[in-house]
């Protein structure tokens, strides 16, 4: 509690008690010492007895006078940081800093050393060492003096950054497994500046403040972490940050990131849900720019650009081209992913403008034209070999269900069983299609329908995938009051929990499983009621004549 006073030749409650311990007059000893460290002020002395008659102890006073001399060097201190020139400032920081640092560990007089440190653009490196070795030094001192410690101990900046990453990909794992389904309030719902908004960016945001390195390494430990697990919202994350401090125009920053200004566009995009022909220009203009040797910055964009943010709004972009297209009667020009595969999906949007239209004819000029039930082989092999194709095609699938166009949906279904890296049942997409399925609530009355959603695309992957299995049970959640009871229990019975099954599976077919126990009928409903119709009485039929 009193350490540092000694070595500022500052009496203590250590040197108190061994003054009374080896004097013979303790009460003079007492007023002696309160003499030589009391308030040095002789209009103060008159004014003490009129306190001790309304019984108020000289601690209260004196912690009193303490508490306000404090705020009032806290001031002091934060001024000097403002005034003058820079390095007579800093001078007097640094002088400030010498002389109080040995009561750092002093409760009452700490707050002063940190701010005395805050406004220290560089801390001498012994103090920080000493602040960095002793723990509750170390959560004491401001955000500012953490910043210099850690860009030289990045295994320590890790230990703080880690926790945050892991809540970033909790909280958006959570969005997408919500038991709330619906196709107006979804993943992507919330605009580019409020999710920047949230708790981890704004944190990592304040912890790097203007500081290049620790950027750096922040950059370095999200693409580690994205080439280690693959994990898309890595890339979010990465795209977030640089934005949050676009907000906060830290130019030390935003200038030396090479993908500052594409990513802004990029941002521009997400923002309004569209990329149109001005911002696609200038995105390839950005690409078309990046030099030969320079690999890591062709990375960083990559993972720009594998945000599913920007996945999604390019994908909806490129949806609404092909229906323009087809309204236009042009066709898609140059790679074969333009000049064959988005062809195939127009083909698919010319097929119910066809059906639509015919359906629309009077009865007697109806020709016999069914839905098409095929779909080209070329195009199942896109989806499982060509990531964009995929992307696109599974967004064009959205799509579709969105507008509740029930054929499309079953024709396309069966392609999506296989698909380039599973993409179809990844997590983003089922938060999706489980959303966009509330739509076409009515369809899971028939069996038909029911057949190839769940045994034709959900069951196939249940079993060796968990996030399916929890998907599923969300949809069933919401839906299941929809779905034919017999089809109901054997969905029951399918999905049930195996001995691997995490506890997410097990709590979601438990909640199932209640609900469907409070649909049952109670056995005194089940009981046919007896017949209240009386027999007719037999009237004799008149005779003939």
């Amino acid at each position: 509690m009193y350490a540092g006073l000694q070595e500022l030749g500052v009496a203590n409650g250590e040197d108190l008690k061994e003054t009374l311990t080896n004097c013979t007059e303790p009460l003079k000893a007492i007023e002696q010492f309160q003499t030589e460290n009391g308030v040095l002020l002789p209009s103060l002395q008159s004014a003490l007895p009129f306190l001790d008659l309304h019984g108020t102890p000289r601690l209260e006073f004196h912690q009193s006078v303490f508490d306000e001399l404090r705020e009032k060097l806290l001031e002091r201190v934060s001024a000097i940081a403002l005034e003058g020139k820079v390095e007579e400032r800093y001078k007097k920081l640094e002088d400030l800093l010498e002389k109080s640092f040995s009561l750092v560990k002093m409760p009452s007089i700490q707050p002063v050393v940190m701010c005395v440190m805050k406004h220290l653009p560089k801390v001498p490196e012994k103090k920080l060492k000493l602040v960095m070795a002793d723990k509750d030094l170390y959560k004491a001192c401001a955000v500012e003096v953490k910043r210099q410690i850690w860009q030289d101990n990045q295994a320590l900046f890790g230990d703080e950054v880690s926790p945050l990453l892991k809540q970033y990909i909790l909280e958006k794992e959570n969005i997408l497994f919500s038991n709330d389904i619906s196709v107006l309030h979804n993943f992507f719902s919330p605009s580019p500046k409020a999710r920047r908004q949230g708790e981890v960016v704004q944190k990592l945001t304040q912890m790097i403040g203007k500081n290049v390195k620790l950027y750096d390494m922040v950059l370095q430990f999200l693409r580690t972490l994205f080439l280690r697990t693959r994990n898309v919202h890595y890339c979010t994350l990465r795209a977030e940050l640089l934005m949050s401090l676009h907000d906060l125009e830290i130019s030390e920053i935003c200038t030396v990131d090479p993908c500052h200004k594409f990513t802004w566009c990029l941002d521009a995009c997400i923002r309004e849900k569209f990329v149109d022909n001005k911002r696609a220009r200038e995105l390839q203009g950005f690409l078309d720019g990046v030099k030969k040797g320079q690999e890591q910055v062709l990375g960083d964009l990559s993972m720009i650009l594998c945000d599913p943010f920007a996945i999604n709004t390019l994908a909806l972009s490129t949806i609404r081209h092909l229906q323009d297209l087809v309204g236009q009667d042009t066709l898609p020009r140059e790679a074969e992913l333009i000049t064959k595969f988005l062809p195939m999906l127009m083909s698919f949007v010319v097929d119910d403008h066809t059906f639509n239209v015919d359906q629309k004819l009077p009865s007697e000029e109806k020709g016999p034209i069914p839905y098409p039930s095929t779909i080209p082989e070329a195009f199942t092999k896109f989806l499982q070999e060509n990531r964009i194709a995929c992307e696109i095609g599974l967004y064009y699938i959205l799509h579709i269900t969105k507008q509740r166009n029930k054929n499309a949906f079953l024709r396309l279904l069966p392609a999506l069983v296989e698909t380039f890296s599973d993409l179809a049942f990844s997590d983003i997409f089922l938060h999706l299609l489980t959303g966009n399925l509330t739509l076409l609530g009515d369809e899971f009355a028939v069996e038909e329908f029911c057949t190839g959603l769940f045994d034709g695309f959900f069951l196939t992957a249940c079993s060796r995938k968990e996030n399916v299995h929890r998907h599923v049970l969300r949809l069933l959640l919401h839906l299941h009051h929809k779905v034919a009871p017999a089809k109901l229990e054997s969905l029951q019975k399918a999905l049930e929990p195996t001995k691997q099954s995490g506890e997410a599976v097990k709590e979601l077919h438990n909640q199932l499983t209640e609900k469907l126990e409070l649909r049952k009928p109670s056995p005194a409903q089940v009981t046919e009621t007896p017949s209240m119709e009386l027999p007719l009485p037999t009237v004799p039929t008149p005779a003939s004549r």
